[in-house]
């Protein structure tokens, strides 16, 4: 999609988006499942539900849903552990601290909007070094009405100091793309993250679909430049 519109900011969706969480989730889960004496799940099936939290990692751990005997306690252990093993092995994607580098060094802000209960979302920032430089961090518990709900994009871009249409949002899942939409931005669709099929990101219908965290430094760089 070719655009003549110019943007000023950009906003990231945090797991497997931005970061690449999984490897920490994957070793957590299969140490819970340990402490029932369960063997430990594929790694590439725990991916596959990390952008659905915890609940969906801890519904996949033990075949259990919301509601269930035992699984508020089972997904308490679950974030207390991931809580002592947080960013192990978390990173950047590949090529994304370049873009924020850039960013950074151009002046553009870019910010956070997640899910992610706020308490994890600032520890992972604050031991990977990016608690610093982003202009805004909105979590799930700092709005009424989490993604796909437009409440938390909106109050990013004031935090940002920006219009919704001047801000650019990437995520890795239909809620990041829906929430993007309904505060009239335009998105990007992640689908090196935490898709659950190949291709699935497609049909999301974003402005925009790219394939690699690479991919994705190119792009944004080509869209912002026109600001500075």
């Amino acid at each position: 999609m070719k655009t003549n519109q110019q943007f000023t900011a950009v906003l990231f969706d945090l797991d497997g988006t931005l970061i690449d969480t999984a490897p920490d989730f994957m070793v957590c889960l299969n140490d819970l499942r340990a402490e029932y004496q369960l063997a430990p799940l594929d790694n590439l099936e725990i991916r596959k539900v990390v952008s659905d939290g915890a609940r969906a990692m801890v519904g996949l751990a033990f075949n259990i849903k919301e509601g269930d005997q035992g699984f508020e306690e089972k997904k308490q252990r679950f974030l207390d552990i991931y809580t002592q093993n947080i960013c192990r092995e978390s990173r950047l994607f590949d090529s994304l601290d370049k873009l924020i580098n850039w960013c950074n060094e151009q002046h553009i802000p870019w910010g956070i909007v997640t899910n992610k209960p706020r308490k994890f979302s600032e520890l992972l920032l604050s031991k990977l070094g990016l608690d610093h430089s982003l202009s805004s961090l909105v979590c799930a518990d700092d709005v009424q009405h989490p993604k796909p709900n437009a409440e938390p994009m909106l109050k990013a871009c004031q935090e940002l100091s920006v219009s919704p249409e001047e801000c650019l949002y990437v995520g890795d899942h239909i809620r990041d793309i829906d929430a993007g939409k309904n505060a009239n931005m335009k998105t990007i669709a992640a689908g090196y993250g935490y898709v659950h099929s190949e291709n699935e990101a497609l049909s999301w219908q974003a402005d925009w679909t790219v394939n690699t965290s690479q991919a994705l430094t190119e792009l944004l760089m080509d869209l912002l430049k026109s600001c500075k």
